[in-house]
């Protein structure tokens, strides 16, 4: 259905859509390719393509002759008025970021001229506004944190006593082998002695250029600048997690069983955790899931566009030995405890994973089996 005829739309209003229309989807374009090329992101390449789609879908419901024939370029009195901070931009993110602010712009001004044409139509346009606050924050805040996170093949969660070796040359060793995520798991630690650890292996892992992620504690992690936080299925919800230590940081979940996969995604979080995959000394009693269970929540990730690019970290009894059936099964990303610092060389069991992990999940996620 149109909204309004040719006739019933004032020239002036007709030209502040039009007008409003195309700054917005342009920039909804521009902060496309900033996910699909600057971050690349899969997931906010989708919400921005289908917020695209949607304005587009507003705009054919509009009289489009009413729209055309008001555009008077010539005679537009801003169009050569600019600023000098316009005519700059530092690098890709400040282009996104000038992009997502002129679309909400944009988006407010079609909200409210729609208004003198239609409730609904309105309504419609301010959806739109109120998603592009939510992309754009998801686009802005902790990018490289994410695309750092992707690109990690191997977590090593670091437990004092299942060291062999003391706990922070274990850390280093597994970093200096190439350990793209270490995680602080300390179950019993006075708080006190738990932060100053955790800023030990900040100061470690930010010289290895690697992440920091502080297991079940929100207020640890943000107090030690760690890049994000690990919660369980009895820890606080990933939200509350991620209103503590903030959204420019990670929030990690773990899961058991595809029901909890599910339960995971619909919760945001930057990575979920599946498992265990095998017997485990950190989860004893537990049956292992399997690499079964990974296979089916990476097949559940790629049904919907916007979880597609969520990695999958494969957790629970995982070693040199017993790695490629997980990686088989779909796993670009394996955290392992005991089988990385309870070896005997920590950083050679590092590199051990690293390889099979790097050699046989090349792709994409969402084109593994």
């Amino acid at each position: 259905m149109h909204y309004t005829s040719d006739a019933a739309m004032d020239a002036a209003i007709a030209r502040i859509l039009d007008a409003n229309l195309n700054r917005a989807a342009e920039a909804l374009r521009v902060m496309e390719e900033h996910a699909r090329f600057g971050i690349d992101d899969a997931g906010l390449s989708e919400s921005l393509k289908a917020l695209r789609h949607r304005l587009a879908d507003l705009r054919r419901r509009l009289p489009r002759e009413a729209l055309l024939s008001a555009r008077d370029i010539a005679a537009d009195v801003g169009r050569t008025l600019s600023t000098e901070g316009e005519r700059r931009r530092a690098d890709g993110e400040d282009v996104a970021r000038a992009a997502a602010r002129r679309a909400a712009e944009a988006l407010r001004c079609l909200e409210e001229y729609a208004k003198t044409l239609d409730a609904e139509l309105a309504a419609r346009f301010e959806e739109i506004r109120y998603e592009t606050y939510a992309v754009e924050q998801r686009l802005l805040c902790g990018a490289a944190r994410r695309r750092a996170l992707r690109d990690a093949r191997l977590h090593v969660l670091l437990t004092e006593s299942l060291c062999r070796r003391p706990w922070l040359e274990t850390a280093r060793a597994a970093l200096s082998a190439g350990a793209g995520v270490l995680q602080l798991r300390e179950k019993s630690l006075p708080d006190r002695e738990l932060l100053a650890r955790a800023r030990q292996l900040r100061d470690a892992t930010r010289a290895a250029q690697a992440l920091l992620i502080v297991n079940d504690r929100p207020d640890i992690a943000r107090l030690a600048d760690a890049d994000g936080v690990h919660v369980g299925q009895d820890d606080l919800p990933v939200a509350d997690a991620r209103r503590i230590v903030g959204r420019d940081r990670l929030v990690g979940v773990s899961t058991h069983s595809i029901e909890q996969v599910q339960a995971a995604l619909a919760a945001g979080p930057d990575y979920v955790a599946v498992g265990p995959m095998f017997e485990s000394s950190t989860k004893r009693g537990a049956a292992p899931a399997g690499p079964e269970l990974l296979a089916a929540a990476a097949r559940v990730l790629r049904a919907d566009p916007a979880t597609a690019d969520t990695p999958l970290v494969a957790i629970g009894g995982i070693a040199p030995g017993n790695v490629e059936r997980v990686v088989a099964a779909g796993g670009r990303c394996v955290a392992v405890c005991a089988g990385v610092i309870g070896a005997d060389d920590p950083a050679g069991a590092t590199r051990a994973l690293l390889e099979h992990c790097v050699a046989r999940s090349s792709g994409p996620q969402s084109e593994l089996p």
